[in-house]
């Protein structure tokens, strides 16, 4: 996920003013959003959507298909420069033809273009509340609007527009407890198949003289390191689920990488040993919905990342010990 997506004015959020459309005939808003996590995952589709990140506008189409062997998905940029990525049950392919270099990565929780968001999603409602705010019309297709609101401020909330039909996500963004959109998505095009070409899941260029980098294969590292790190302090909810040694593109030097999530919301921390020239950069930054907080520890750079506020960021990268 890497779940992205929402709605709502500034007062619904600072919780001034709390509005629930609910009558008769309204659906759950917790039983909409497993529909539709299922029908995202289990429907065959082809459309088109515009991403807005700050000043940045893409158009992409995406391309997926699940079947008895698994799930399988293209996304083809269609503005900017060409990329394409192409991802299956165990990788993710990412193409560059302008520069001829192929990036092969694990694949991870959540779809190419969504937050993942757990089934059944009453599992965070600890964390976040669940309402229904009413009707839309998006890509000529009638949707529900769903609220997700976070319960601190260690989380964003989120907004998804669900299509009465099929299910399927058709707008979604993500914001800030102020009400201000950090990220949004949005179809223009949508079209559910009954069976996907698997033509339609292959590159459209040709990558014969591309260079690629594969971080998925094993790697014999250089350098020996029995430090082993973990997070002592973060943000009630979240705990820790996955740790791996891996190695960044062209590197040899070994990156410890934790991943933390409250179930909806995902943090990584990278721990990786450095060079006493080396100029380290720390401090925080921002782009869009992810926050990144860097600091130095005893020659290790500590960096988190995720689609969280800057005060989960920098808590979970302040916390962080080694042990042997």
């Amino acid at each position: 996920m890497k779940l992205n997506l929402l709605f709502v004015s500034s007062v619904f959020f600072l919780g001034s003013i709390s509005f629930s459309y609910a009558d008769n005939n309204s659906p759950d808003p917790q039983v909409l959003i497993d529909e539709m996590s299922k029908a995202s995952r289990d429907l065959n589709y082809d459309g088109i959507f515009v991403y807005h990140l700050g000043k940045q506008i893409d158009t992409m189409r995406i391309i997926h298909k699940s079947d008895e062997d698994g799930i399988y998905e293209r996304l083809v940029s269609l503005t900017g420069n060409a990329r394409e990525v192409i991802r299956d049950k165990d990788q993710v392919k990412c193409f560059f033809p302008e520069d001829k270099t192929v990036i092969v990565d694990k694949s991870r929780l959540g779809k190419l273009i969504s937050t993942y968001l757990p089934s059944p999603i009453r599992s965070v409602s600890e964390f976040y509340s669940f309402e229904l705010e009413g009707e839309d019309r998006i890509a000529g297709m009638d949707s529900w609007i769903v609220n997700i609101r976070p319960k601190d401020k260690y989380r964003y909330g989120y907004q998804l527009w669900i299509e009465k039909k099929s299910r399927l996500l058709l707008k979604s963004e993500l914001k800030n407890q102020l009400g201000v959109t950090l990220e949004q998505i949005m179809f223009t095009q949508l079209e559910v198949l009954d069976d996907i070409d698997d033509a339609l899941l292959q590159p459209s260029m040709s990558t014969k003289d591309f260079i690629w980098h594969n971080n998925v294969k094993s790697v014999s590292f250089k350098i020996k390191d029995k430090k082993q790190w973990k997070v002592s302090a973060m943000p009630t909810g979240f705990t820790m689920s996955g740790q791996e040694k891996e190695t960044m593109t062209g590197s040899q030097v070994p990156v410890e990488h934790l991943v933390y999530t409250d179930g909806l919301a995902m943090v990584s921390v990278y721990v990786e040993k450095t060079n006493q020239q080396a100029k380290v950069k720390t401090g925080s930054s921002s782009f869009g919905g992810v926050n990144t907080y860097s600091k130095q520890v005893d020659g290790y750079q500590i960096t988190a990342v995720g689609e969280v506020p800057k005060a989960t960021v920098k808590l979970i990268a302040d916390s962080a010990k080694s042990f042997h």
